[in-house]
């Protein structure tokens, strides 16, 4: 009895129009017209002698059986992709395209100065870049939608594999003259009535809040901000405290504002910035030696926070007029 599988695009197609829920944007992704899209759904399903999708004018809905298919399917797709990665791999390393996450806290302080130097020591390595919040960053890991993301810990991101690349201090931002004396913030000093956060989904929140060990600072947060950016726009406008990466104040985000910054005195005041990849990934050798080069690259950066040394506490500079 000749058993007929579904193919690789069938699943391609399902697994885009669960992502997109929509068949235009969903044949978009796959560069096909809508037609084909919808034509290979309609193939899978008569191949399985199954309905997976109720099609309606507004709204695509799976079926129970279609979403557990469509489970099923991005991992096989997973599976496949890591399959060419595996033979690929024993070819030239870091050759190729490379899909990599990173998180809001982490791309506009680190990448302009990092990523020239990595295209020089790699310029066959083809770097496809997407920022994620952490959550939606590992999440898109898992589904094979990226290889590997430069991702703050500690965080829950399921099956992972790491190498950590350096520690990044935790700095407490004040609005000018309301900053306590000393070199270091205390962790009891803080206000909780005026501490502004990230919103959830940006891990540095978790980690400003568990290095401080004070749950009340998330429910008497004053205000929720999208980017530290923002944030630091409304430090700088007298509205509150707020918590700022080394690495982000070394990248100039003070510059221009009248905002002072002094380390936060915590035992764990800091996060950890490294690489992360699934468990399964063929690629882990690849993964090595890029986190070594990430490594490298950062101690001629920023030798001293690389090298995990604590910064100087930080006052920004009248700004000219």
């Amino acid at each position: 009895m000749t058993v007929h599988l579904p193919t690789i695009k069938q699943l391609q197609y399902l697994v885009s129009l669960r992502q997109h829920g929509h068949f235009g944007k969903a044949a978009e992704a796959c560069f096909v017209t809508q037609s084909t899209l919808s034509a290979g759904l309609r193939e899978l399903e008569t191949l399985l002698n199954v309905t997976l999708v109720e099609r309606t004018r507004r709204v695509v809905r799976f079926t129970a059986l279609g979403e557990k298919i469509a489970e099923k399917a991005v991992r096989v797709l997973r599976e496949t992709e890591e399959l060419a990665e595996m033979a690929r791999a024993e070819g030239q390393p870091l050759h190729g395209e490379l899909r990599m996450g990173v998180i809001p806290t982490i791309a506009p302080f680190l990448l302009p100065a990092m990523l020239p130097r990595l295209r020089r020591e790699w310029p066959s390595l083809k770097l496809y870049l997407r920022e994620e919040t952490s959550q939606a960053a590992c999440e898109a890991l898992h589904r094979g939608q990226l290889d590997c993301v430069l991702l703050a810990l500690p965080y829950n991101c399921g099956d992972i594999e790491s190498a950590a690349l350096f520690d990044d201090p935790l700095f407490v931002a004040f609005p000018r003259g309301e900053a306590p004396a000393g070199s270091q913030v205390d962790v009891a000093a803080i206000d909780e009535s005026r501490m502004l956060l990230l919103e959830d989904g940006h891990c540095l929140k978790d980690h400003a809040l568990s290095a401080c060990n004070r749950p009340d600072l998330r429910a008497h947060a004053a205000m929720m901000g999208t980017s530290l950016h923002t944030l630091v726009q409304m430090v700088d406008n007298g509205l509150g405290l707020t918590f700022i990466p080394s690495m982000a104040i070394e990248a100039g985000i003070l510059e221009g504002t009248q905002v002072d910054a002094k380390p936060l005195s915590s035992d764990h005041g800091y996060r950890r910035i490294a690489l992360i990849w699934r468990r399964s990934s063929p690629r882990e050798t690849e993964f090595q030696l890029l986190a070594g080069t990430l490594r490298r690259i950062m101690l001629e950066l920023h030798p001293k926070l690389a090298a995990g040394a604590q910064p100087e506490p930080i006052r920004t500079l009248e700004p000219s007029l």
